[in-house]
């Protein structure tokens, strides 16, 4: 009864702040730099992204499919680029011309020739950065992206319109994306893919309160009919890093109703690549002879690593009766990956030379299982369109260490530890409904959406086994100890509304607002104002208004790990742990944000379209990781709150706040001609500066003995490790049965920082060439051949005497915007039926 009254009163206060109220206080600030949709244009394989309300009469048709299999009113959309209806019945999101959406088809990502979804959305979206390995450590193992240079938790991950569950990898190692634990979107096939809306917006009202940089949607095909089969062999230039990949997909009809059942299915294996440098320092004990003549090509840290993955999903609807359907989505994924730590020499006291007498190379080995599930009920009743549902999503990340030993127990050690498990889940049910209001004092109807939904998140930590910890742990990932077991959950209950309607026939206005109530927080509400003034068919400008907010994750609140060494140990701290709250920890909170954009959109010629978009976003108490905290004071209040010889320690918390300008064009021309067939150039650009606007004061215990909460290392991490720009120039070529796609990228300089105590290096900025060539071989069978980073590109070297106090392991940064493997061939052929 307590959470029925909590979901009630979430909407009936999401549906009081129709008007909403941005209660956040930013700096004063102008807005800068951003994009915004195009037109009628409908994106052909390898072609640029085609954002946009107006752009998309492919998905307006899969709409009208979708509505009529609901016996409903579909949707359409009008030549001012409305979509006329908010209709939950649609799995796209409720696109207004007030907000920015580019659609990226699922032809266009494969033609990128990456097989992996998160890999193929950023080489399709100027508007989006992740790094191939973000990380050492845990964070080599799942990929995590920044949109509009935001962090990756603040991106909001939708399937189908609904929210993804998170993750449970947390990236507690220094990198982009530091600290962070978003949603995976790897672990969906490719195959099944229709396309993917990209909201370049803060629109918090529409999509989730902690959109703050933006939402991504991930559109299921829902084919009656027809298949096909791919398979793609892929390596690297240096000759590692070999892949093979096979995906499929099969549309089939269900009853005589209209309903249908899509499944795809991805099978990936990596072989792993190496371009670590040689290793600096001692192999054998002093005096040894072969400290002379042994090679010191045993560093294995960087580099793709080794993995596995197998995908499914099923995408299904059916109707139960008149106006009344049944629909299900479900993805499982599993994945097993092994990353190598850093090369562990016989001289190394951390090394037990009877178990490895010619040294060994630590891996930390995860084998994950994925899983989630999302169905309800879509219905057309009382002049409404309504989508109840009941959501459940899980992440188990069971994780090893492997080839390595714990000197604590001897000779007797083993060479494999189980280290313990991380587990997320999320349970969320609702109910959305959505109709139009016809008025004789307004020229167009009105739109009304509304909804309100119940979330329950856990986070889990199980104990590693015991010799995995005792003592010095496991060499080079000790498990997780008993402390850092945990079982922690929170109740979210949200009520939302928004209105869409035009003033005059040229002007339309969204005011929307939403309420969300956390069981350990606070209850917050957020709003967004936007509007859209259409000059003529070709020319309008865009402005919006939105404000965010977002909690710390689970894992961000209780997160715990102890990395012990020879002579010292790190911890990271639950913020709520005795040992953080005795270091000035106090309560974590989330960030809020306040963001302005204002866009033009553009048709100055026939099959010529133009967007740009300029915004400003400010996230005040921003959550991150502080530095890692040392010195005697330090070790003595740890060892009082019960961690004995811990020498150094960090937790989560709210030091900054920040700000980011930034900006984005996207062009596009289409040359149609009669002998030389179809060209298509397009040019998007995409600029996003972040700023630290101001520091939280410093905890009073920290102040007191001379600490700083967030150093210079974390500032330069969190604002110069992902490139402020990138550029992307494109020809898709069609002609008969011969297509062609190139693709030029230009990615701005980031700063490689190696440890906190080492200076920082200037990446340079890098061009990249990307290239395929297609082929017809019969009007079902298919051929591609193509290169990603077709020039062999490399990052910027790192010097030796930066490379050698880390044993020379990094020959490139770790965390490059477009990897460290150089160019990369592929061949790939599709089989369609």
């Amino acid at each position: 009864m307590t959470r029925l009254i909590g979901l009630k009163s979430a909407l009936l206060c999401g549906i009081a702040l129709v008007i909403p109220t941005l209660t956040y206080a930013a700096s004063s600030a102008t807005p800068s730099k951003h994009v915004a949709h195009r037109r009628a244009v409908s994106p052909s394989p390898a072609s640029t992204t085609v954002p946009a309300a107006d752009s998309r009469p492919h998905i307006a048709a899969r709409s009208q499919r979708s509505a009529i299999r609901a016996n409903a009113s579909p949707e359409q959309i009008d030549v001012a680029g409305r979509a006329i209806g908010t209709s939950v019945l649609s799995p796209s999101t409720p696109v207004h011309s007030t907000t920015q959406v580019t659609v990226i088809s699922g032809a266009q990502l494969l033609s990128t020739g990456q097989t992996n979804v998160m890999s193929a959305l950023a080489q399709a979206s100027a508007a989006i950065t992740a790094p191939p390995q973000p990380g050492v450590g845990n964070n080599a193992f799942v990929q995590t992206m920044q949109l509009r240079g935001q962090s990756a938790d603040d991106t909001l991950i939708l399937v189908n319109g609904h929210r993804r569950h998170l993750g449970a990898n947390f990236n507690a190692n220094a990198g982009p994306n530091w600290g962070t634990e978003p949603a995976d979107i790897s672990l969906i096939p490719i195959s099944a893919i229709d396309h993917i809306e990209v909201i370049t917006e803060g629109a918090s009202a529409l999509y989730g309160a902690d959109a703050i940089a933006g939402a991504v949607n991930i559109v299921l095909k829902n084919r009656d009919h027809d298949g096909s089969v791919n398979f793609q062999n892929s390596g690297f230039y240096a000759g590692d890093g070999q892949a093979v990949n096979g995906y499929a997909d099969y549309g089939m009809k269900l009853g005589r109703q209209g309903g249908y059942l899509d499944l795809a299915a991805q099978v990936t294996h990596q072989q792993p690549s190496n371009r670590s440098g040689d290793f600096v320092g001692q192999l054998y004990p002093t005096g040894d002879s072969r400290n002379e003549t042994a090679s010191r090509d045993v560093n294995r840290m960087l580099g793709v690593p080794k993995s596995t993955m197998e995908t499914l999903s099923e995408n299904m609807e059916i109707p139960l009766a008149h106006n009344v359907n049944l629909y299900s989505t479900s993805t499982f994924g599993h994945r097993r990956v092994n990353v190598a730590e850093t090369y562990r020499s016989a001289a190394n006291s951390l090394t037990n030379s009877t178990l490895w007498p010619n040294g060994a190379i630590p891996y930390i080995a995860m084998d994950q299982y994925d899983f989630e599930t999302d169905n309800g009920i879509k219905a057309h009743a009382l002049g409404f369109s309504w989508d109840a549902y009941v959501n459940y999503g899980r992440d188990d990340q069971a994780y090893s260490t492997i080839h390595s030993n714990n000197v604590s127990l001897g000779d007797s050690s083993p060479r494999n530890f189980y280290d313990g498990k991380a587990i997320t889940s999320e349970l969320s049910a609702g109910v959305r409904g959505s109709r139009e209001f016809q008025t004789s004092w307004l020229p167009k109807p009105i739109g009304l959406r509304l909804g309100g939904e119940y979330r329950r998140d856990t986070f889990q930590m199980t104990e590693g086994e015991r010799d995995s910890w005792y003592g010095l742990g496991a060499t080079d990932h000790g498990g997780n100890i008993p402390a850092a077991a945990t079982n922690r959950s929170r109740d979210i209950y949200e009520g939302n509304v928004n209105l869409d309607f035009f003033v005059t026939k040229n002007w339309e206005w969204t005011i929307g607002g939403r309420a969300t109530s956390y069981s350990h927080l606070a209850t917050v509400e957020t709003g967004s104002i936007g509007t859209r003034y259409n000059f003529n068919r070709n020319w309008a400008i865009r402005a919006s208004v939105n404000n965010g907010y977002r909690p710390p994750t689970l894992g961000q609140t209780y997160y715990f790990y102890n990395a012990p060494f020879a002579t010292y140990s790190v911890d990271q701290l639950p913020n709520s742990s005795a040992a953080a709250q005795a270091l000035g920890a106090g309560k974590i909170k989330g960030e809020y944000s306040r963001s302005y954009s204002v866009g033009l959109d553009a048709t100055p010629l026939e099959n010529w379209h133009f967007t740009g978009n300029l915004y400003y976003i400010a996230i005040n108490d921003r959550l991150a990781s502080t530095t890692t905290l040392g010195g005697t004071e330090v070790a003595d209040i740890l060892a009082s709150s019960g961690l004995q010889n811990v020498t150094y320690a960090s937790y989560y918390t709210n030091p900054i706040n920040t700000q980011t300008y930034g900006g984005d064009i996207s062009t596009d021309y289409t040359l149609h001609t009669q002998r030389a067939g179809t060209f298509k150039f397009a040019f998007t650009f995409n600029y996003s500066d972040n700023e630290v606007r101001s520091y939280n004061k410093t905890p009073a215990v920290l102040a007191q003995y001379g600490l700083s909460s967030y150093n210079k290392y974390a500032e330069q991490m969190l604002l110069h490790s992902a490139p402020k720009n990138r550029e992307s120039l494109s020809l898709n070529w069609n002609r008969g049965r011969w297509g062609v796609f190139v693709q030029e990228q230009r990615y701005g300089s980031t700063l490689f920082l190696a440890s906190p105590t080492a200076a920082g290096v200037t990446q340079r900025p890098a061009f990249l060439t990307n290239l395929e060539v297609s082929y017809k071989i019969l009007p079902q069978w298919s051929l591609a051949i193509g290169a990603n980073n077709l020039g062999n590109k490399y990052p910027t070297r790192i010097p030796k005497s930066i490379s050698g106090p880390l044993f020379g392991a990094y020959k490139y940064s770790y965390y490059s915007p477009y990897g460290f493997n150089g160019g990369m061939y592929y061949v790939r052929t599709n089989f369609s039926f």
